[in-house]
């Protein structure tokens, strides 16, 4: 019986920002002390095994956060909110921000297009750490949307602008169709193509479009 053929693939291991992310940690680790990781650095049991043998603590909470005076925390790749963001810098001895630079971009577009008033709305899983995060840079309540139901059923009031942004891991054509929904409705819509180029590779994506009254897809 013939041996099986392993063939890996091109794109195997992190992405970019959570590879960035660990090896963040493991620099810190390096240097000793004690330091925790709010939520797990990565979904990988290994690592996160190995992490701990090198004294790197996960913590879950912001009671938790507000225990480590003497310690360094590092911001995982996900992302937090502003105030959990906030809580991190005033409570630890040190604070390490390893978000990924795509959804810091997310953050500051949140937190730029709802000051100016517009209606944020995010296209994602409302439960993932990364969408969790997002919606804390908002100064306005923010919907988010993840099914078509769920797309047809939004609404705002005549002449509200919309923002829509995306989980830098949603799918790429779903996000497609949940736009075009939205777009049906006529609303005065940003929307800004934040889908990490790791996911959405090989993937029909929308480019820059303009609409009188519409929407407007900005890639990043």
């Amino acid at each position: 019986m013939s041996k099986p053929e392993i063939i890996l693939a091109k794109s195997a291991g992190f992405c970019f920002g959570v590879e960035r992310a660990v090896n963040k940690v493991y620099e810190e680790a390096d240097g000793g002390g004690s330091i925790y990781t709010y939520g797990p650095i990565i979904h990988n049991r290994e690592v996160v095994a190995d992490l701990e043998a090198r004294n790197v603590h996960v913590v879950e909470s912001e009671e938790e956060v507000r225990a480590l005076h003497d310690a360094t925390v590092i911001i995982r790749s996900h992302g937090v909110s502003r105030d959990t963001d906030q809580l991190i810098r005033d409570s630890a001895r040190k604070c390490i921000d390893a978000t990924c630079p795509f959804v810091k971009r997310i953050h500051r577009t949140v937190e730029t297009e709802s000051a100016a008033g517009r209606k944020i709305v995010i296209i994602g899983n409302p439960v993932h750490p990364e969408v969790i995060g997002i919606m804390g840079w908002s100064s306005t309540p923010v919907t988010v949307i993840q099914t078509a139901e769920e797309a047809r059923n939004f609404s705002v009031p005549e002449g509200k602008e919309v923002c829509v942004v995306a989980q830098t891991t949603f799918n790429a054509n779903k996000f497609q169709d949940l736009v075009d929904i939205l777009k049906e409705k006529s609303y005065n819509v940003i929307c800004v193509n934040t889908i990490c180029n790791a996911t959405s590779a090989g993937k029909s994506v929308p480019t820059l479009i303009s609409y009188k009254r519409g929407t407007t897809y900005i890639l990043l």
